[in-house]
Formats: C-alpha cells, structure tokens, sequence
C-alpha cells in the first residue's frame, strides 16, 4: 500500500488501528497524531498514556492482556513509592518510569515534547512517526460530584465510576498546534480518525486551535471508525460521558459529534440497522468488521478502508 496517510488517534482504540496501517502500507508513510489532553505528573514525572501506548504498541513492547504498559513488568519502585506513603493507584512499572524519568529530564533541559516523542518512538524502533498536536500542556478534565477531576484520577483512581456532568480542555484556547502535526494534514494522501474516545480522546487534539481548521479544509478524504459496537465501548467511558453529555450513546452519537469533518464513517457490522438513517449528501457509511481483536484483524480494517478509498476514487492512496 502507498500514500501518506495521517491517524488521529487516542490510547489502546487508537493504537490498534496505528498498527493496522503499519502492517500494510510501506515504510515511511504513516504518521500518527496522538492525544496528550490525559497528561499529567505523577512523583515529579511528566506521563503522557495515550502517546505512551500508541509507541509502546508500535515498538512491540505493549502489555497485551491489560492493553498499556510494558509486557513482563516489575513495579518494585511503585511498591517502595507506598511503602513509603505514597499514593500509587497510577500503575507505572518499572520500565515504563524509565521512559518519563527520560521524558521529564529532557523537558526540564527545555526540549520540545515533540522533539522528545519523536527521539522515544525512533529509539524503540517505532516504524511510524508520531506526532504531538502542540508542545503546550493540556489537560483534560471531567466534572463530577466530587468536583473537576483531572482525567487519570477520574479514569484510573475512581474507575469511571463517578457521574460526569462536563468535560473541559484547560489550556486549549492558547494551546498552539505544532508545525509537524500541521504539515503531516497537509501532505497527507488519506486522513483517519481512529475509533478512540471522540470526547476526550479525540477532543483534545480537535480543541488544539489549527488543528481541526486543517482538517476542514483538507482536499483528502478523512474517514472516521465509530469507537461504539453494538451501543458499547470496546474499552473505557465513552457511553457514560456520551449519554451525560447529551450525545446518542452509539455510532450515531459519535457520527454527530464529527459531523461534516469525515467523508465516510465506518461501523461495524452489528450496527447495520442504523446505516440508512447515519448517510447524508457528502458523508458515506460503511459497514465493516471493526472489532480488532488479533493482529489480523487490525490489516484487515485498514486494508478495507483503503479498499474503500480507491473503490470510490475518493483519494490517492492505493494498493
């Protein structure tokens, strides 16, 4: 497969569909713009999950049974962290606290967190380029009753578990879009939004003021893959914060959310019913098996898309 093809994505969602692509298309030609809105520090170290398990995924050294982290990890030092009476419900291993011991040092040097992402993905041997859409922190946040929560307490400490009454993206309206994130859009062939949380997953980059302007005036076809099966989450809130949020908790929410940003939104299978009432002048749906459960199944959801693409003469990405 040749073209350039840009994938906006989140964590584990995200990931899946990133390496889809890599397995597929020639070296070189994918680049992916992740999700920094779930940064955070934790014991004086900057963390970044959802850049960290899109690179992780990549360099073949993700945890696959729990989805993030490293495989075969320890957490000796997050056992010495609570012996000592440190909060550790943020289940960082061993090998993984190398990576932001690496991180936070460079950042305190004064180095571009693009520039660092980009050295991490290349020394791990990542066979895709991975993006930030700015160098400026962000932080998502999710109001609940028990006040506004940064989005790894609400989503790791309390479990999802409280109501979400709002979400806001504190440092967004003056966050700046980086020059790369901006030119990977611009050259690209085919644009994908993975099926990654559309509020506080995709949210976040789509806040970064530049980038969803990008999007908009692309002359490429971008393509959407619903996060929602069946009415449900493959992984993590994105029903609850859906359905608090006023949103259809399905591929119809989701599909409302993008709106006239996709040329063609994919869902999966089971949710063949609801196909004729998502078309519209502009905006193709297609019905695919969107489920990636094995390595086969991620080349096969991005082989269709592209199958797609050239069967609709919608791009110039081919086989």
């Amino acid at each position: 497969m040749t073209g350039s093809i840009v994938v906006i994505a989140g964590g584990v969602g995200g990931a899946k569909m990133v390496q889809g692509f890599v397995d597929i298309c020639a070296p070189g030609t994918v680049s992916v713009i992740g999700n920094v809105g779930d940064d955070w520090e934790f014991h004086g170290l900057w963390v970044s999950p959802d850049i960290d398990t899109v690179t992780y995924t990549l360099a073949g050294l993700i945890d696959q049974e729990k989805g993030w982290g490293v495989q075969d990890e320890s957490f000796r030092v997050l056992s010495a962290l609570r012996g000592l009476g440190r909060e550790t419900w943020m289940q960082l291993g061993d090998q993984d606290l190398a990576l932001h011991i690496y991180r936070t040092e460079r950042r305190r040097d004064g180095d571009r967190p693009s520039d660092i992402a980009r050295d991490i993905a290349e020394r791990l041997g990542v066979p895709a380029t991975i993006l930030l859409p700015t160098d400026d922190a962000l932080h998502t946040k999710v109001e609940t009753p028990m006040g506004w929560l940064a989005f790894q307490e609400y989503f790791v400490r309390e479990r999802c578990a409280p109501t979400v009454t709002g979400v806001r993206i504190d440092g967004a309206e003056t966050a700046v879009a980086t020059p790369e994130a901006l030119a990977a859009i611009a050259a690209a062939d085919l644009i994908v939004i993975a099926p990654s949380n559309p509020i506080v997953s995709i949210g976040p980059i789509l806040a970064v003021p530049g980038i969803r302007e990008a999007l908009a005036g692309r002359t490429v076809p971008c393509v959407a893959v619903s996060p929602l099966v069946g009415g449900k989450a493959i992984k993590g809130p994105a029903v609850q914060m859906m359905t608090a949020l006023g949103h259809t908790a399905n591929a119809v929410g989701v599909a409302g959310i993008y709106g006239d940003l996709v040329d063609a939104f994919v869902i999966d299978e089971i949710d063949q019913a609801l196909a004729p009432g998502l078309a519209r002048p502009g905006r193709d749906i297609w019905v695919e098996q969107t489920v990636m459960r094995t390595a086969e199944d991620k080349g096969a959801l991005a082989k269709r898309i592209m199958e797609r693409i050239a069967e609709m003469g919608l791009g110039k990405v081919h086989s």
